[in-house]
């Protein structure tokens, strides 16, 4: 099990359920199934990613609305710093597996919006550098 510190875990969480939320709050829909289908899609990540995600809740509510795009941006780049050093075989499926989250909550009221889309692309450029 790789170790990562309470701040790189933070970061990690807060990249993973912020794009959870971000998709979202994109086109508002069935809040509820777009939380369950971005829960069951976490199991694209790795095991050990999987425990850092469920070790602790994150807690978004104190980013202004206006603020969280950038910062969940911010921690999905930082993630793949974090992984790339870490764990390089965790940093070569996170991007995909990320994504994968992003599809399974956009699509969670049978339709994926453009405004989805557009967040969706937004994540892949983070995630890219």
């Amino acid at each position: 099990m790789i170790h990562y510190t309470d701040a790189e875990s933070r970061t990690l969480r807060t990249a993973v359920f912020g794009v959870m939320v971000l998709v979202s709050h994109a086109d508002p829909g069935p809040v509820i199934q777009e939380r369950h289908a971005g829960l069951r899609a976490l199991t694209e990540l790795s095991p050990d990613l999987r425990v850092v995600l469920h070790a602790a809740r994150v807690d978004l509510s104190g980013i202004p609305e206006e603020q969280l795009e950038e910062r969940v941006l911010e921690a999905l780049r930082t993630s793949a710093e974090v992984l790339a050093a870490k764990s390089p075989a965790d940093a070569a499926g996170f991007p995909d597996a990320v994504e994968a989250i992003c599809h399974e909550v956009a699509a969670a009221d049978g339709q994926v919006a453009e405004v989805e889309t557009a967040v969706i692309e937004k994540v892949r450029a983070a995630l890219k550098g």
